[in-house]
């Protein structure tokens, strides 16, 4: 994989919901070992966008790719290169963190050993000692690590995450994030919607506003200072720009 590809790409992209324009001319790119942070306010087109990516908007204009491929045109293709990680990741509460991986896998035709999904787990940062425990008695921070055992044992080029961090408590957000920002490292390209302007500080390479469905300011993750991102992004909210 070239070190800087475009794994992620929305060209001019409009969804209109009946009368309401839920994304508005979105231009947006992600490559490969990229993070990217999507702000804004319930209602400004995250989750529609992501939702498009996963196929399940059919764009009113323009186009988004996966890795070159349509959603809309080659599903199959695209879904084999995603992996998806929404706000509460569904999983069977009465299997354990090991058989909800291994099942999983089976469904996108992947044969774990029973091995394999232990060590899978354990670099997602489960504890051992949960991987044999029943789904019902897990913590929201742990669901999310499975859900990152899954990404991990697809091999996916893309992961798009909605809300990922949303109820989780400081230390268990830090520690997602360590484990996002792992697999970016090793080249998979990440777009995340969330509120938290803390945790896209922590993980993100490029950070984006949306308002209105519109991408309305970029910035260098890196660069920003958390003061300056958390101006604008509250002036962007109450309408000041």
């Amino acid at each position: 994989m070239l070190p800087n590809k475009t794994l992620l790409e929305a060209r001019q992209l409009v969804v209109n919901y009946k009368n309401h324009r839920a994304i508005d001319g979105l231009d947006l790119s992600v490559p490969a070992g990229c993070v990217y942070a999507l702000l804004g306010g319930n209602g400004a087109g995250k989750t529609s966008t992501i939702n498009t990516f996963l196929g399940f908007n059919r764009p009113t204009g323009g186009n988004v790719f996966i890795d070159g491929e349509s959603p809309e045109q080659n599903p199959a293709v695209v879904r084999a290169k995603v992996a998806y990680l929404p706000e509460n990741v569904a999983l069977y509460e009465y299997m354990s963190g090991l058989e909800n991986l291994r099942f999983f896998c089976t469904l996108a035709n992947i044969r774990l050993s029973r091995q394999h999904a232990h060590d899978l787990l354990v670099n997602t940062g489960l504890q051992t000692d949960a991987h044999d425990r029943r789904v019902s008695t897990y913590s929201k921070g742990m669901r999310q690590k499975v859900g990152l055992a899954i990404a991990s044992a697809k091999q996916a080029k893309v992961m798009l995450l909605d809300e990922p961090t949303s109820g989780l408590d400081p230390s268990a957000a830090n520690d997602f994030a360590q484990r996002v920002r792992a697999a970016a490292d090793l080249g998979m390209a990440v777009l995340m919607a969330t509120h938290d302007l803390f945790n896209a500080k922590q993980v993100a390479d490029r950070i984006g506003i949306m308002k209105a469905g519109r991408l309305v300011e970029e910035f260098d993750a890196h660069t920003v200072a958390h003061d300056e991102l958390e101006h604008k992004y509250l002036a962007h909210a109450r309408g000041l720009l």
